[in-house]
């Protein structure tokens, strides 16, 4: 099945959802710019409030923003991140994932062939549009870019498509770019910030149905 991951929560009724429908990953944000934004201590709650990855839960996965380490090892003293997902250089990434021994997601966001990542050292990369000058946060915005860039792109680690995905379009997205998952903020809410229990449900299953479709449309 393609991998999911519902990013940006900040209710129970979410998590407890997602565990549910068997996601791959749930997202925490920890950058104030974001309507999504959660401190650690709302983190530790939506945590405790469904089953961990150890326990056949989705992963946690916490979204820093050019962090320095003592606001990240704060956060990992308070809960336990499965995997880090990091907006900053690829140097400063490589450095946070030694300095605390998580697996890190690099974000990087795509506008030709040539911006797609190579370092096999990363653990994984999230591959979305890139950011513009007027923006005044890195994700979340609803924007897509061309996704039949990374169809022959031999990925040098495991990724992750993210960037404007939501219901509707989901499975043409996995089948353009033949992305192994797929993440979405924005595309499941109803207003910014709010999760919708339907659009999430929709998604994971349009997401689970693509595989089905590949046949038909190859």
């Amino acid at each position: 099945m393609t991998g999911v991951k519902i990013c940006g929560i900040r209710d129970t009724q979410t998590m407890v959802l997602c565990a549910r429908l068997k996601v791959d990953w749930v997202g925490f944000v920890f950058c104030d710019a974001s309507p999504r934004f959660v401190t650690a201590d709302d983190a530790l709650r939506l945590h405790e409030s469904a089953p961990s990855g150890q326990e056949g839960g989705p992963l946690r996965v916490g979204l820093f923003v050019k962090s320095d380490d003592d606001f990240i090892g704060q956060a990992l003293r308070t809960i336990p991140l499965d995997i880090l997902q990091i907006y900053d250089t690829p140097e400063r990434a490589i450095e946070i994932q030694s300095r605390f021994g998580r697996p890190v997601w690099q974000a990087c966001g795509i506008a030709k062939y040539s911006d797609l990542p190579t370092d096999p050292s990363m653990a994984g990369y999230v591959i979305e549009a890139p950011k513009q000058e007027q923006d005044h946060r890195p994700g979340g915005l609803g924007r897509i870019f061309d996704w039949s860039l990374t169809q022959k792109w031999i990925p040098p680690s495991s990724w992750i498509l993210a960037g404007g995905l939501n219901p509707g379009n989901v499975q043409r997205a996995i089948l353009e770019s033949q992305a192994p998952a797929v993440d979405v903020s924005s595309g499941v809410e109803a207003a910014p910030g709010c999760k919708s229990a339907e659009l999430i449900e929709k998604f994971v299953q349009n997401s689970r149905k693509a595989l089905d479709l590949k046949p038909k449309l190859s």
